[in-house]
């Protein structure tokens, strides 16, 4: 599950796809639909505020806004809460560059064209997001990338 933190316009038709579904089963396991990936460490910063579902249904939200706009049809009926005003989570400087650097990695393997748009662009929080000084946040499971990488 990649819950990203980077700004929904900034990722490629597959990161966006996968993002829409790993949210909705976010979402799920949220309000308690399923069993499965209880533990998943991305949930932490959903569940580390008052009301989870309204951040989670925010985050769908913004998925769904660029989805729109690139003329995708996300069935928004999906989102059990789907507008969350004033809404916002904190976002690690840190955690940030580290999803900047692996999403870049994934469009160099299966994006050429999206890659050299990448490299051209400074990374963005989603808007559910408010960056703030620090590292790699704690519940992060991905190996920060090499320089080589």
């Amino acid at each position: 599950m990649r819950l990203w933190s980077v700004h929904p316009s900034q990722l490629d038709r597959a990161a966006l796809v996968a993002c829409w579904r790993e949210a909705l089963l976010a979402q799920a396991v949220l309000a308690g639909r399923t069993r499965g990936y209880q533990r998943h460490p991305q949930l932490e910063r959903f569940r580390a505020v008052p009301d989870p579902l309204s951040a989670v249904g925010a985050y769908l939200s913004g998925v769904a806004d660029e989805a729109d706009a690139r003329g995708y049809r996300f069935d928004r009926s999906r989102i059990i809460s789907p507008s969350s005003p004033g809404a916002i989570l904190d976002v690690t400087e840190g955690q940030l560059e580290l999803e900047w650097e692996h999403l870049g990695a994934k469009l160099r393997v299966r994006s050429p064209a999206d890659a050299e748009r990448w490299a051209q662009e400074q990374p963005r929080p989603h808007p559910l997001f408010r960056v703030v000084p620090g590292g790699v946040a704690s519940w992060e499971r991905a190996l920060p990338l090499s320089s080589d990488s």
